[in-house]
């Protein structure tokens, strides 16, 4: 007899070549309309499938969690952050995660240099003057719209995986003198190839940056690590940028800071509280000061597939009784 297909519960609209092939090997039940499932659906999901398929929407939380159904064994995770999943919770109730690291890497990194290059040099404030039409472009000028040029200044990456790397060797084209804070040095290979200066204390690397990228992931020890203490040792003519997670800056501290001028800018692809957006963030960008974006650091046709067959693989592994090539453990965060 022919093995039981797999229930796999997916939360979000996928891209059609990855719904497509979750039909043909699983029983996949798709979210046809997109629309962000509640915590009850989720709930229900966990309790009547073998598997379920979250994004980084979904809070899959304890409570969550209490409701998985006997045969519930895998949460597959669409993306590479776990932020959103209770991992300790779900590990102890014998649930293996996996995640899809690596298949982000390159599109985050070409957002982060977008925005690298964006806030200083004023192109969103430029492109909607130009596009606003009514005589709000006055014509070339010597002394108008000047912006800071990035060639030869010094950026400070903050989390030097993956993406950090990627970030550093894109910025290092570009004439940026490299610097970074990570939980250990990289190996002197990869410093070389970089020509990266590593600095144990984020503390003294902030104070010296001029402009700072942040690619570290969330966990509990990353909350809040640009905290108010350390914004302030910030250099009022530096730059923020993030296209990691919103909770690792305090977005309230930083946005009081940028409207006394004690930091230049910062470009943000992620938020806080999204998608919620801080009213006073979009003040900010109507004058210019900052570069808002809606977490689109990863949206590509390419990475979207990637991630699909990234959580494909990882499913056939562990219903083949196989360990998944992406498995999370609590002890990795």
């Amino acid at each position: 007899m022919a093995r039981k297909k797999p229930l796999v519960v997916v939360t979000r609209r996928l891209p059609d070549k990855i719904e497509t092939r979750m039909r043909e090997l699983f029983d996949a039940r798709l979210n046809v309309d997109d629309v962000p499932m509640s915590q009850a659906a989720l709930a229900e999901a966990m309790a009547t499938a073998d598997v379920l398929v979250p994004a980084l929407c979904d809070r899959i939380d304890a409570r969550v969690i209490e409701a998985a159904g006997p045969n519930f064994k895998l949460i597959a995770n669409f993306g590479n952050g776990v932020d959103h999943i209770d991992v300790a919770a779900a590990t102890a109730r014998g649930i293996t995660i996996t995640n899809t690291p690596g298949v982000l890497t390159e599109d985050t990194a070409d957002m982060t240099m977008a925005l690298i290059l964006a806030v200083p040099r004023r192109l969103s404030e430029g492109a909607a003057l130009v596009t606003a039409g009514d005589g709000q472009w006055p014509g070339w000028s010597p002394t108008w719209m000047l912006g800071h040029r990035i060639w030869g200044k010094r950026l400070g990456i903050i989390g030097m995986g993956r993406i950090g790397q990627a970030v550093a060797r894109r910025a290092k084209a570009f004439g940026l003198q490299i610097h970074y804070h990570n939980r250990h040095p990289l190996p002197a290979q990869i410093e070389e190839e970089l020509e990266a200066t590593y600095w144990d204390s984020l503390d003294q690397m902030l104070a010296r940056m001029d402009i700072l990228s942040v690619n570290c992931p969330h966990t509990p020890g990353t909350y809040h690590l640009l905290s108010a203490r350390r914004l302030k040792l910030v250099r009022p003519d530096a730059y923020i940028v993030n296209t990691a997670r919103g909770e690792v800056i305090d977005e309230h501290a930083l946005i009081r800071m940028i409207e006394a001028g004690d930091i230049a800018g910062a470009g943000l692809d992620v938020f806080e509280r999204e998608p919620a957006v801080s009213p006073k963030l979009l003040k900010l960008a109507r004058t210019g000061k900052v570069v808002l974006l809606p977490h689109m650091g990863s949206a590509t046709v390419e990475a979207r597939i990637d991630t699909g067959e990234k959580v494909i693989v990882n499913i056939r592994a562990f219903m083949d009784d196989h360990r998944p090539p992406d498995r999370v453990l609590p002890n990795m965060l």
